[in-house]
């Protein structure tokens, strides 16, 4: 097995090497970027950004090319570093950035007047605010005080509220960041059956009032780097969601927020990031999976607090969930291009023969991504995998999918493509495919296709500024195997009651839930309440 990670792993090196030369040494807005003090989050202005994560809890913004302000003025740099930090310019009223025109020195003097309003904000609120940063309004203010006159801006105890927040913050380097779902759910209709047996008995399930509560502690040392540790509660994971140990029967009824039981505390994700130029490097002990270091392409959709309603709408389920939790990913990036190789690893901790950082559970592959001007955006992915006893596809299709050949030792080479257009700023088109070629290790027996697919269009800023109603639907993952075709379809639409506070009703059906035509169609209706703090 060690001999296998290694053959992967050269392959990926060799791509690498071959893509790297063609890289700039410009920094791209993707999922590796590092930050020093990510900006305060709202509902709001993540609407349009992606998780990781279409993480809710991390923004990265920049600032475009400038009309009469040259961008080697010591003054661009300086705004923009201020920018970058603390989500001064995040767009226009109406949810677009405009990235392709030129601005003003008035734009550029209201863009240093919404930082200044920003940090005294922070500092109001005990956040840290780097003291250069404050050199470095103090000097924009005198460049452009004859514009900033008219808005009113102003620096006055910036300096010594700075000094307050030194010595009496626990910490001038971190900020903490949370986000709780409160989710209202159930299902309709038959259960499915698992392989041809009916599930449960014919029970049915009951209304579900469930949540989920993340907390992140996000830390930099040097201004480039980020360090992540996430601390994560819930009551909707286990025997609680909607899967194939419940009354549903079928894996492919997940919630997207699921996880957790009994409200138990746990640290579910800790990493850190680090960039040089156009190169990024993450380094994760746990929580780490590849849709955390790929991106999904689906900006609007790829988070549970805020996206998709299922698990099955996030992302390419072939692609994306894959074995992971311990591992490093590489990065070269500039405005247009992105490429990344990752390992990850699902038993790196354990010292027991057969598991450990290189062998047990593990994948390995890479992304080519381009994106045009934030309004189209195109991802290929190769994973390798290996794993022994847990679900191919991540616990998101049916019992023959997920296990094609029971416990056996299986491994699988993954193809993705992705695509997301933004076809005008209040609509946005997504889809992608994904293909797999499973083998039983065991040689006993034959190999099997697994194939998926995926669109959804969404409609922004619907009756209300920061909705977002979508339709979504598709194949969930399918071996060869299996003899009939399970379809998923969704809809929802997620209501801003304020920058912080958003409720999401909704529901998605399954037909012919687990890949069998016996099955009834299974509705399932939810409520979700999304907070950012």
């Amino acid at each position: 097995m060690l001999n296998r990670f290694y053959r992967q792993l050269l392959i990926g090196s060799a791509i690498l090497g071959v893509t790297s030369f063609a890289l700039t040494s410009n920094r791209a807005d993707r999922r590796l970027v590092a930050q020093a003090l990510p900006p305060s989050q709202t509902l709001n202005n993540q609407s349009l950004s992606p998780m990781g994560q279409n993480d809710p809890m991390f923004k990265i913004t920049k600032v475009s090319q400038l009309q009469d302000v040259a961008s080697t003025d010591w003054y661009y740099e300086a705004l923009r570093s201020l920018v970058e930090r603390y989500g001064c310019i995040v767009g226009y009223p109406n949810q677009t950035y405009r990235g392709d025109r030129a601005l003003t020195r008035w734009e550029f003097a209201a863009g240093l007047n919404t930082c200044l309003n920003t940090i005294e904000r922070l500092l109001q609120e005990n956040v840290a605010v780097l003291r250069e940063d404050i050199d470095k309004l103090k000097r924009l203010v005198q460049e452009f005080q004859v514009e900033l006159a008219p808005l009113g801006a102003r620096v006055d105890n910036l300096e010594s509220r700075v000094s307050f927040l030194e010595d009496h913050q626990f910490s001038t380097t971190a900020t903490l960041r949370g986000e709780v779902i409160f989710g209202v759910a159930d299902t309709f209709g038959e259960q499915a059956r698992n392989g041809n047996l009916p599930s449960s008995d014919g029970k049915q399930t009951e209304t579900v009032f469930q949540n989920r509560l993340r907390l992140n502690l996000e830390t930099s040392f040097t201004g480039k780097d980020f360090l992540r540790t996430r601390l994560q509660a819930g009551n909707g994971g286990g025997s609680n969601s909607f899967n194939v140990a419940s009354p549903t029967g079928t894996n492919m009824t997940r919630l997207a927020y699921d996880a957790g039981v009994d409200n138990q505390v746990r640290v579910s994700q800790l990493f850190y990031r680090t960039s040089a130029g156009p190169v990024t490097l993450l380094v994760g002990a746990t929580g780490v999976g590849l849709d955390t270091v790929l991106d999904p392409i689906n900006p609007l959709l790829d988070s549970g607090a805020t996206g998709a309603l299922s698990r099955l709408q996030l992302q390419n389920n072939i692609v994306y969930l894959g074995p992971g939790n311990t591992g490093a990913a590489v990065t070269i990036s500039n405005d247009f291009i992105n490429f990344t190789v990752t390992y990850l690893n699902g038993e790196a901790e354990s010292s027991r023969e057969g598991a450990g950082l290189f062998n047990g559970d593990y994948s390995t592959g890479a992304q080519l991504s381009f994106n045009i001007k934030n309004t189209f955006q195109i991802a290929a992915t190769y994973v390798h995998s290996y794993q022994e006893g847990s679900p191919v596809f991540g616990g998101g299709s049916s019992p023959n999918t997920e296990f094609p050949f029971g416990n056996h030792p299986t491994s699988a080479e993954r193809f993705g493509l992705q695509a997301n257009f933004r076809l005008f700023p209040f609509l946005s088109l997504n889809a992608w495919g994904g293909y797999a070629k499973v083998r039983d290790e065991n040689k006993i027996f034959d190999e099997q296709d697994v194939w998926s697919w995926n669109a959804s269009i969404a409609l922004v800023d619907v009756l209300r500024e920061g909705s977002l109603l979508w339709v979504s639907g598709g194949l969930p993952p399918k071996a060869s195997s299996e003899e009939s075709t399970s379809h998923i379809i969704e809809t929802g639409f997620r209501i801003l009651i304020n920058n912080n506070i958003a409720i999401t009703p909704g529901g998605y059906v399954i037909l012919n839930p687990n890949h069998d035509d016996r099955n009834e169609p299974i509705y399932v209706g939810v409520i979700r309440t999304t907070f950012l703090f």
